[in-house]
């Protein structure tokens, strides 16, 4: 593990220059340097006054297999999600109270990201997957005759997969 800090909450109070044994803060660019970093050392976490420096873990596990039962779960909280991202998002459209179209936009906003989440944990919607591949080769075929399809941006991005 490795500190990290986060610009917006850094004072500047400098404290970790003063305490990394290493020299790897850097206060003029708000970087941490991670090649001097002493792995799970601390020491510039729990001193800084402005609780901006973190850990960080070098590496993460591989993600675990989903069984068919969790990806079924997962798809049914996406939709769930999914259909509370329209029913505010309908509400905020018919609502005059501007207060409340800004409440409902962002429950709606926090329901998409939900539900994109619940989608990549369940092996979907990422770009690089097998699923979007097998997705977008599907849609050239069942589209191939039909010129409204965007046949070339579909090849393009299969390209770049």
């Amino acid at each position: 593990m490795h500190a990290a800090r986060n610009i917006a909450l850094c004072t500047k109070d400098c404290v970790c220059l003063f305490i990394c044994p290493t020299g790897a803060t850097d206060t003029e660019n708000g970087q941490i340097d991670f090649s001097k970093c002493l792995d799970g050392c601390r020491l510039c976490v729990d001193a800084c006054p402005s609780h901006a420096i973190y850990l960080v873990a070098g590496n993460y596990p591989a993600p675990q297999p989903k069984t068919d039962a969790v990806r079924a779960v997962l798809l049914d909280l996406a939709k769930s999600k999914a259909d509370q991202m329209a029913l505010a998002t309908k509400l905020a459209d018919e609502s005059d109270d501007p207060v409340f179209r800004q409440l409902c936009r962002t429950v709606a906003m926090s329901n998409r990201i939900m539900a994109e989440d619940c989608y990549r944990e369940a092996g979907y919607m990422l770009p690089q997957s097998d699923a979007v591949r097998q997705l977008l080769k599907h849609l050239l075929v069942k589209h191939a005759k039909d010129e409204s399809f965007p046949k070339d941006a579909v090849e393009a991005l299969l390209a770049k997969l």
